[in-house]
């Protein structure tokens, strides 16, 4: 299994990036993806998670900024990110968990996740 991150790169407050995560080696429709991050100095932290029929659950620093999308055609999944703050800089992951159960909303913590991609990093200068 493989999940390769990538859209990463440095902008400024106030500006929109979009990540992508493009899964490989596995059967995606099965899988609930989700996004977290690691701010420089702190622990990793639960950003979003999306189920297989594309429900989502964000974490409350995001909501209403963040979106996270799939395509199951693709195997990909999307985070897209607007109103960028410099405490949105960090090194984002993306995560794979083989979703059995219907809602997935309290998948949040690290050791739920069973695939994790390499990162990609998201600075937001002030």
């Amino acid at each position: 299994v493989q999940l390769q991150a990538s859209g990463g790169g440095l902008v400024q407050a106030g500006d929109s990036l979009r990540l992508s995560c493009a899964a490989s080696g596995l059967f995606f429709t099965n899988y609930a993806m989700a996004w977290f991050r690691q701010a420089p100095g702190k622990e990793r932290e639960f950003v979003a998670v999306i189920s297989r029929s594309g429900s989502t659950t964000y974490a409350g620093s995001v909501t209403g900024r963040f979106t996270s999308s799939r395509d199951n055609v693709k195997s990909t999944v999307y985070l897209t990110m607007n109103s960028l703050k410099p405490e949105d800089t960090a090194v984002y992951y993306c995560a794979a968990k083989i979703q059995s159960i219907p809602n997935v909303s309290s998948w949040r913590n690290l050791n739920q996740f069973d695939y994790w991609g390499q990162g990609t990093l998201v600075t937001v200068s002030s």
